[in-house]
């Protein structure tokens, strides 16, 4: 038997999630076919305990949608996420109950994801009556208290704030809270740091890695700054148009980038200048995930297209050990 520590905490498989668009009173009487936006088009990877993956990519590259479907939220179209080798998505109504609190999320703006009429105590006491993980008052005061302590929020401070008397940084930190207080396995973290002052980003950032350390979580990073992802995540991630285009650990990635999008955002990413190539300008916009390019889907924006990529869609393949691209020029090193 593959001890546990061994085994992936997350499977990913081809996973699809397309949303049906709506047709057209024309398209209903000719019959056409009917149009999706896939979101997430065929995405597989495998994470382990204790890992920190970064997924990075343009705005409308599918990564929250990714992210809301391995947390349960939306319901694939296709493929399988499994958790500790439960199926998050077939899963019975005791396992659903474990599989949410174990797999929890923290969002962009917690402004908006924090109830306004709810002290700091009840938005994180709540959790801990939902799952019933303690018993006696006494216990869930003092759950609360030990986890406003651990990200920085003395107790006897904020327990009795609403959350239109905290800043941006205190706010993120009770969802944090909110969300260790249930001591979870992984957690998917949605843009947690884009709302804050760049003086905060750092710092909040290192207090999550910290606590990974402290609890044993496994985290989802879902950014668009790259340079922020490096320091933090163990791989990374490119994502574009609903597809992963390169997977790997973070330095190799960073340094010997393979695909021409992942050379793309590293040429105009704040990295040392060791890491800085020439300046790689994209033509044109992120294309719509309801008409998708043949081929490549990004092969009308690379600056080193040939024939061959309007017409076939390369797969996801090892290249190195562990460094997965999907570009055919690569082909021919394939593992």
């Amino acid at each position: 038997m593959i001890p546990e520590s061994k085994q992936p905490l997350l499977i990913v498989e081809n996973l699809k999630v397309w949303f049906p668009v709506g047709s057209s009173l024309k398209s209903i009487i000719l019959r056409n076919p009917r149009n999706f936006i896939r979101a997430v088009d065929g995405v597989s990877f495998n994470l382990m305990r204790g890992e920190i993956l970064g997924i990075i990519g343009e705005s409308g590259a599918g990564k929250s949608t990714l992210g809301l479907t391995i947390a349960g939220v939306y319901k694939p179209t296709s493929g399988k996420v499994l958790f500790e080798g439960f199926n998050v998505h077939a899963a019975d109504k005791k396992t659903a109950m474990y599989l949410r609190r174990r797999i929890q999320m923290i969002f962009q703006d917690p402004f908006e994801s924090l109830p306004p009429h709810m002290t700091v105590y009840e938005i994180v006491k709540e959790g801990i009556d939902v799952h019933k993980l303690a018993k006696s008052n006494d216990m869930k005061k003092k759950m609360v208290m030990d986890v406003l302590e651990a990200v920085g929020l003395p107790a006897d401070r904020y327990m009795y704030k609403y959350p239109h008397q905290l800043s941006g940084g205190e706010r993120q930190r009770v969802s944090i809270a909110s969300a260790i207080v249930l001591k979870p396995k992984l957690i998917i973290a949605d843009e947690p740091v884009t709302m804050l002052d760049a003086s905060l980003r750092g710092s909040l950032l290192q207090l999550m890695v910290n606590l990974s350390h402290l609890y044993e979580i496994s985290y989802i990073f879902i950014m668009h700054d790259l340079a922020l992802t490096r320091y933090i995540a163990n791989r990374m991630a490119v994502m574009y148009l609903g597809q992963l285009f390169e997977l790997g650990k973070t330095e190799e990635l960073i340094s010997m980038p393979l695909h021409p999008y992942t050379k793309a955002l590293l040429s105009v990413a704040p990295l040392k200048k060791d890491y800085r190539k020439e300046r790689i300008v994209l033509k044109g916009e992120i294309p719509s995930p309801i008409n998708i390019p043949k081929g490549c889907r990004f092969h009308p924006r690379c600056p080193y297209p040939f024939d061959n990529c309007s017409k076939i869609q390369p797969e996801l393949f090892d290249v190195k050990t562990n460094h997965y691209v999907r570009c055919l020029m690569y082909e021919n090193f394939k593992q």
